[in-house]
C-alpha cells in the first residue's frame, strides 16, 4: 500500500463520518423547525453533504494527495453554507433565546 491509497481510503473513510455528523445536524434543525416554528433551512444541509462527497471521490480519482481547484471550490462552496446554516441554528436556538429572557 502507497502513501495515496492510504490517502484515498482515509478521504472517503472521514467523508462517511462528516456525512453522519452532518445528518444529525440536519436532523436537529428539522426537529427544531417543526417544534419551534421557525425556519431552518434544513434540507440545506445536505448542500455540504454533497459537496464534501463530491470534493472526497474527486480527490480520491485523482491519483494525488492535494491541489485540485476543483475540489478546493467544491470544498469552499459547501463549507461556506455550514457556515451560513451553523450560525443561523446557533442565532435561532441559542443567542435570540438569551437575549429574549434578558429583555
Amino acid at each position: 500500500m502507497d502513501v495515496v491509497s492510504i490517502n484515498q481510503f482515509l478521504t472517503l473513510y472521514t467523508w462517511f463520518i462528516l456525512a453522519a455528523l452532518l445528518l444529525l445536524m440536519l436532523l436537529i434543525a428539522r426537529f427544531y423547525q417543526q417544534f419551534s416554528g421557525e425556519r431552518t433551512y434544513f434540507w440545506l444541509y445536505l448542500v455540504p453533504i454533497v459537496c464534501f462527497g463530491v470534493a472526497a471521490v474527486r480527490y480520491t480519482s485523482i491519483e494525488r494527495i492535494a491541489h485540485d481547484p476543483y475540489a478546493d471550490f467544491i470544498l469552499a462552496i459547501g463549507g461556506v453554507v455550514l457556515i451560513f446554516l451553523s450560525i443561523r441554528i446557533y442565532w435561532l436556538m441559542i443567542y435570540r433565546k438569551r437575549h429574549q429572557q434578558t429583555s
